[in-house]
């Protein structure tokens, strides 16, 4: 008896149809807004900054003064393919990766 009364409950709304695809869409309708916000808000600024953060550590150069993800701040002296030497004090040299290079200071900041 409790399969025959399951079947009838389905049955008017398997004869609407159409009727379900569009509820389906118009279900679906807030989720893909929702990504579509998130995407203007969230990862196409961020996607705009790495790239922007990619052109600043490739135009590096022998003599920019540069401040780390660290926090130290010093003079580039030396670069190689993935990392750069920088001077942090007269005689002091580290070497760190390029991509730990957060922004490159204006000339004369460091003194």
């Amino acid at each position: 008896m409790l399969i025959s009364s399951a079947y009838a409950q389905t049955a008017p709304a398997a004869a609407a149809g159409g009727g379900d695809l569009m509820s389906s869409l118009g279900g679906m309708l807030p989720l893909v807004l929702m990504f579509v916000v998130l995407y203007f808000i969230m990862i196409r600024p961020q996607m705009k900054k790495q790239k922007e953060h990619r052109a600043m550590i490739e135009a590096l150069a022998k003599g920019d003064e540069v401040a780390t993800a660290g926090g130290v701040l010093g003079k580039v002296t030396r670069i190689n393919e993935s990392t750069l030497h920088v001077e942090i004090a007269e005689g002091v040299e580290v070497q760190v990766q390029r991509s730990a290079v957060s922004q490159v200071l204006p000339k004369g900041t460091i003194k």
